[in-house]
């Protein structure tokens, strides 16, 4: 058996489990959160479900999204997507938010590496039942719109 056939049987088997390999902690932690209701009207964090939409190709997806406060200002949001209808990848990112009126305006940057498209910026506002941000990185924008799941 050649290196190079090993090596593609190496990831072939790597790319398998990754896609079959049943829940994940984001999937725990999402159940867990269910009827999490918010605290006030701008508060943000909790679940959160919708789609997204590249700007750039006709890609576009399912979204969820679970948000925590990590301090005053900073929230930690993990993002579980769906592509072309049978890829799923999950990512995480640090949000920066401050208020203004009734919504918190946030923003932050996550590196996804090289192949995902690697750093993208996200910028966006939300409140106790609607999120829309966009993102941004050097191969890739759009748009995502969110609202509570319904529990």
């Amino acid at each position: 058996m050649t290196a190079t056939f090993r090596r593609f049987g190496c990831w072939t088997i790597c790319a398998a489990v990754m896609l079959l390999g049943g829940c994940s902690s984001f999937d725990r932690d999402w159940n867990a959160a269910a009827g999490v209701a918010p605290a006030n009207p701008v508060d943000i964090t909790g679940r959160w479900q919708g789609t997204w939409a590249s700007s750039v190709g006709t890609h576009h997806g399912d979204l969820r999204c679970l948000i925590t406060r990590t301090d005053a200002v900073t929230y930690h949001a993990r993002y579980a997507a769906t592509y072309g209808g049978i890829f799923h990848f999950e990512y995480e990112i640090p949000l920066v938010g401050e208020r203004e009126g009734e919504w918190i305006h946030f923003e932050g940057d996550a590196d996804l590496g090289a192949l995902a498209g690697g750093v993208y910026h996200h910028e966006g506002h939300a409140n106790s039942t609607d999120l829309f941000a966009t993102y941004r990185s050097s191969d890739d924008n759009g748009r995502y719109t969110m609202k509570r799941p319904r529990e």
